[in-house]
């Protein structure tokens, strides 16, 4: 058996999550399918560095496969798409050593959000972007905001109260906030992230813009270690996954 590495992108609209669920379409079940067709063996599945929400899109995402058949990395990328249905894409793969893990040797993850700011949010952009229209937050006082994120913190009070782990804490490494194209883009990176907790940070930053908080209640909220404190958790479908990375990754070939 070989080992596979792939980096998938998808569009999460039409998707209930990455994450296999019965009676459910979700990326990871459309993979396995792919899989089980070109090996012709039902025990053959794939690991993800992570999962992501329904309507969460990916450019990045990460995963892994064992396999029996020796294809070439492009035959294994074309073989792929011809079966996968047109919002997944395999957009690299990989011949990795058997001690990689898509989920366990994964060291950091990216995400960017998205807002809009065009006056009427496109149709062809509803799904992609969350619309601020014409009123403009406060960007200066959301950047301000950013740096009490940074850093390695308990973020109870950033992740869903449903999030399984007892451990809370994380390393966010990278913070930013980009003006472009008519949209405001939110940039993070860190060692990883618990259960919404990138689309909680983002709905805090914006409740900063708009006034309804200060940047330096951040710490203050981090302290508490209360969901309650912080504000909404913005809509998932303004959240990519876009990078995965790893210290290491040895291809076979």
């Amino acid at each position: 058996m070989e080992r596979i590495k792939a980096i998938v992108a998808y569009d999460g609209t039409n998707f209930a999550g990455y994450q296999s669920q019965p009676g459910m379409r979700t990326v990871q079940s459309e993979i396995d399918k792919a899989l089980v067709k070109i090996h012709k063996d039902k025990s053959i599945y794939s690991v993800a560095s992570g999962r992501t929400d329904s309507g969460v899109h990916a450019t990045g995402q990460v995963i892994h496969f064992d396999t029996p058949l020796t294809l070439e990395v492009d035959r294994w990328r074309m073989a792929l798409n011809v079966l996968l249905p047109k919002d997944i894409r395999i957009v690299d793969v990989a011949y990795v050593d058997e001690n990689f893990h898509a989920r366990y040797s994964a060291t950091g993850k990216t995400y960017t959000f998205k807002w809009s700011y065009a006056e009427v949010h496109s149709p062809f952009e509803r799904n992609y972007s969350v619309h601020l229209g014409k009123w403009r937050p406060d960007v200066e006082k959301m950047q301000e905001a950013t740096q009490y994120f940074i850093g390695k913190h308990d973020f109870t009070s950033f992740c869903s109260s449903k999030t399984a782990t007892s451990n809370r804490i994380r390393t966010v490494r990278e913070l930013s906030l980009n003006e472009q194209n008519n949209e405001l883009i939110m940039t993070i990176e860190g060692d990883g992230f618990l259960y919404n907790m990138v689309r909680t940070i983002a709905g805090m930053l914006l409740a900063v813009g708009k006034g309804w908080h200060k940047p330096e209640d951040v710490k203050e909220i981090l302290a508490l270690k209360d969901r309650k404190a912080a504000s909404k958790t913005a809509p998932a479908h303004g959240l990519y996954l876009e990078n995965v990375t790893y210290d290491s990754v040895v291809e076979g070939r």
